[in-house]
Order: structure tokens, then sequence, then C-alpha cells
């Protein structure tokens, strides 16, 4: 095996040099929610430590108080008849009660599936026959969207209700702790749906404690409980995950309920904020000349950056402008519960374009999509990967899992490679590839040098069906406000800067770009929606 990549030459595998991972044993019947507490240091005092801020009200909880209350939710929840193996559905914007709860329900096995609460009813009720809850959480504002016909009824998490049931219990009741093991589903977390209907992903305790413990591999003391801003949703793999790696790590987790670039500038501010879990979008506007002028910043010392690729021009940008703090990129999936290649320190943090190395426990192989053939270091082709955190499933739905699943391997669908050192690039999603006169032009390149012009404010780029070439690269742009530029000068500025075949070839100005909740573009809901109104000209 190369001990500069990890590639084995006659199994044409690549395998992680992270320190290996502290797991227990694979049935063990430890939750996923256990072994986050078990991993806390003496570092710093969990007793009086802040584990969770309210952004809007700067309500602090402490890690004592937080323990009391997932573990006094948890005894009422089992006296109300919840018990191993029900599923939860939750419907909630990132209030502070919900880390209480997602504790809660995996410490008795309690399947927690949650959803982004702008879901319409429509497609609350195609997840919920996906994963056949017993019992909802949700908010009084969002009630109104679920089934009224679930077995145990809805519980609103920002009512007295549930604050009673997290402070008050009968201690003439004895409940016995049940026995959660490993192998037992702990989450079922929905596909983004960008390729098609969302999937219910289903992800074992134990691929949890991998991700978590892939972090505590390679943590990094330090004299104080880092202040993390937590932007992402956590109903999201990459919010859910993030939150399960604050608390093992003994952090201190801002929670903001709805985002927004200023309100997310101010909390830094006021919380003096050391990391942030951010979009590249963010990223992108925090690199825009005046976005961030009056804030002061000083506090931030690293950005993690996942949910889509960040182009290097704007990681050069955002660098130029806040040389203190280091992006921290990542790549995974829900099925790979979250990241599974990652910038680890401030070395590593230096190099743009990429997005890490293997986490510790994890394989890979580059595959050629049309002959199946892996590859080598330097050659393209889609990555597939195996190790702990890959999920069991997709629920109710085993032909999607063979697809997706082969011999352990997960296929990602997307066209990535390794350099000679080890790191790991990704190029494009293998089914948005724009097949141009033959030629394969990644959306994402373009997008990457359009939102590096100073007049652009936001840049999507889809593939246009076209008689003669196949297809073309369409692009929609926002214009910053103020900004008169014209299509030619947008195609001209892409054209100095790459091949003949990627130029752009049309443009469309509008005011807004469809995104998943992590900031991917909705590339379909574009062509979509320019091909149904037919208002674009013909090619």
């Amino acid at each position: 095996m190369d001990p500069k990549t990890g590639f084995n030459s006659i199994s044409k595998t690549f395998h992680s040099l992270r320190p290996p991972l502290n797991l227990p044993p694979p049935h063990a019947n430890i939750s996923a929610a256990t072994y986050t507490f078990s991993l806390h240091h003496s570092d710093f005092n969990s007793d009086s430590n802040t584990l969770l801020i309210d952004s809007t009200t700067s309500h602090k909880l402490s890690y004592s108080t937080f323990i009391q209350r997932y573990k006094t939710l948890a005894k009422n929840l089992t006296l109300r008849g919840l018990t191993k193996h029900h599923t939860s559905f939750i419907l909630s914007p990132n209030l502070v009660q919900v880390p209480i709860l997602y504790f809660a329900l995996l410490s008795i096995g309690v399947v927690v599936s949650p959803t982004n609460p702008i879901s319409t009813p429509s497609e609350i009720s195609h997840l919920v026959n996906l994963s056949k809850p017993v019992i909802a959480f949700t908010t009084s504002f969002l009630s109104h969207k679920l089934p009224k016909q679930l077995a145990l009824g809805t519980i609103l998490i920002d009512s007295p209700e549930f604050e009673s049931l997290t402070t008050e219990t009968d201690v003439s009741s004895t409940v016995s702790p049940p026995e959660v093991s490993q192998s037992d589903v702990a989450v079922i977390l929905y596909s983004s749906g960008t390729t098609g209907k969302s999937k219910g992903v289903m992800l074992t305790h134990r691929n949890l404690t991998a991700t978590v413990a892939a972090y505590n591999a390679v943590r990094i003391p330090t004299a104080n409980p880092a202040v993390c801003l937590l932007t992402v949703p956590c109903f999201h793999v990459y919010g859910f995950t993030y939150l399960l790696k604050g608390v093992a790590m003994m952090e201190t987790v801002v929670m903001m309920e709805r985002f927004e670039l200023g309100k997310m500038l101010g909390a830094v501010e006021r919380f003096r904020v050391t990391n942030v879990a951010v979009a590249p979008p963010v990223v992108v506007a925090m690199s825009k000349e005046g976005v961030t002028d009056g804030y002061d910043l000083s506090s931030l010392k690293t950005v993690a950056c996942g949910g889509a690729p960040l182009g290097k021009d704007n990681f050069v940008a955002f660098m130029a402008k806040f040389p203190h703090a280091s992006i921290i990129q990542g790549y995974g999936l829900t099925e790979s519960t979250a990241g599974v290649i990652r910038i680890v320190g401030p070395e590593e943090a230096s190099r743009g374009g990429t997005t890490g190395k293997l986490v510790s426990g994890m394989e890979a192989k580059i595959v050629n999509p049309n002959t199946g053939e892996a590859m080598s270091p330097g050659e393209q082709g889609e990555l597939w990967v195996r190790g702990p955190p890959i999920m069991k499933g997709y629920v109710g739905d085993p032909v999607a899992t063979s697809v997706t699943l082969v011999d352990g391997w997960l296929r990602t669908g997307d066209i990535c490679y390794f350099d000679n050192e080890g790191f790991v690039y990704v190029v494009d999603r293998l089914k948005e590839l724009i097949k141009y006169k033959g030629y394969q032009v990644a959306p994402a390149e373009l997008e990457q040098l359009l939102q590096s012009h100073p007049e652009i404010k936001d840049a999507a780029v889809i593939p246009y069906p076209d008689e003669d070439a196949g297809q073309i690269p369409l692009a929609f742009v926002i214009r910053q406000p103020h900004s008169s530029m014209g299509e030619a000068e947008i195609i001209n500025f892409v054209a100095k800067q790459v091949a003949p075949y990627k130029k752009v070839r049309r443009v469309v100005f509008v005011n807004s770009i469809p995104k998943n909740a992590t900031g991917k573009i909705l590339r379909k809901d574009l062509l979509n929606k320019i091909l149904l109104q037919r208002t674009f000209p013909r090619l």
C-alpha cells in the first residue's frame, strides 16, 4: 500500500491513513446517545459547561441539565407506550428542544425520522408512508401538515406539555432501560430527491457511532470548549451528525432556528463563535465585498463547509478576506452518514479545491462508469466507498438498495479522483454531467467560475437539450444589485477561462435559484421550469 495515498495497486482500493476508529463490537448493546457521551474527556467540566444556546433568546442549557432532561423525557415517552423499534416523525426547525428529543429517542431505541419543515402535506404523506411512524413531534405552527391517524398521536415540542415531559416524572414509576444494539436502526433520514423522489435512508446506531468516532480519532485538544454555530438544519444528515459531534467533543452549540446571513453574522459576534457549519453559498456570500462590514468576526477559527462543492476561486476569495479562519471542507451523503472524506488541521485546510482525505476506517474506489474498471490515482471515475458509516439500506425499497449497495460498497454517483497525496477532488454528479458533442462538461466547474465574478451573486448551470450538440451548458444567473451585465459579457467571461467545448452557450437572468436545505442546486427543477414555461428562445 502506498503510504502517501493509501492506494493498494493490487486491489485498486484506497485505504484511510487516519488514526484507527475506537468502536464497540458491532452487536454491542450501546446506543449512539450513550456512546456519544462516553467520549467526554476531562478537558472541561461537563456539568457547568454550556451545551446549547438559543441564538434568538440567548437561553442557555448546560450539559448536566441537558442530560437530566433527555433522560426524563426518555422515561416519560416509554411510560406513554413508545418502545424500541417504534418510529417517531419529527417536523421542526432548529429549536433547542430538538437535541433533547433526539437523544431521548436514540437512548430508548426509537427510530428518529426528521424532515424539512417547509415540506408540503403531500410530501409529508409520502415520507410517513415510507417510515410508518407511531408518533409525531412538531410545533404548533406546523401541526396542520401532519396526518391525524398516528397510534400515539402528536406532541408539540413548543408546548407546556413537552416542557413537563422533560422536567417532571412520576417517581413511583419504574422503567427498565431497553437494550439498544449497535445493529438497530437509529435514524431514517430522507435523501435530497435531486435525482428523483425522496427515499428513506436507514442509518444504524453503528453508523452514527462510527461517524462520531471518526471525529474523535482526529480530536485536537483545546484550552477552552469550541463554540459552534449550527446554521444547517438538524433534520439533514449534515446538521444531525454535526450536533452529535458537538456533544461528543463537549462543545457549545449555538442553534439558529432559521438561517439569515445577517443574523448568522450577528450570532458569531454576540456569542464569540469559533466554528460555524455552513453550506457553500454562505461562504460565497461572505466573500463578497461589503457583506460582513460592521460585524466583529475575529473569534471565528474554522468554517465547516459541506453539502455541495466549493470552488477553488471561492476558497481563495474567502481566505483572502478571512486569513485568520480555516475552511474545513468535507464530502459525504445521507447514505454514508455524512462526511467520509474530510479536511483535518490548518495545513490541509490551506489546500483549495479538495474535500480532504478518507476519514478513519474508510475504503474507496474510483470506478470507470463505462467499463466498471477500478482506476488509479489521478484518474477520474465514480466514487465508491465502504466502511462502518455506510447505511443499512433504503426503507421499503430493496431494489434501490441493491442498485446503490454492491458487496458493501456504496455507489455515490459522484465523479471524483484522488491525487498523488491521497486528497480527493469532486468533479460533479455522474448524472448531471453535460454531454456536449461527446465531451463531458461539469456544471459545478462553470458555476464556480460564474460565482467568482464580482457582479454575480449566484449561478447555476444545467444541461439544455440541443439538436446539434446533444446538450449545451445553460446558465441561470443572479446579478448583484445595480449590475447591468448582459448575456454576452457573461459568456465571454467564462469562454476566456475554459476549453471551447465547456463554454456557456446561453444565459437566463433570474431572481432566485432553487436549492435543498444544504445548498445543493436543484438543477432538475430549473430544467423543468424552463421546459414547461417554454419562454426560452429556440436553440
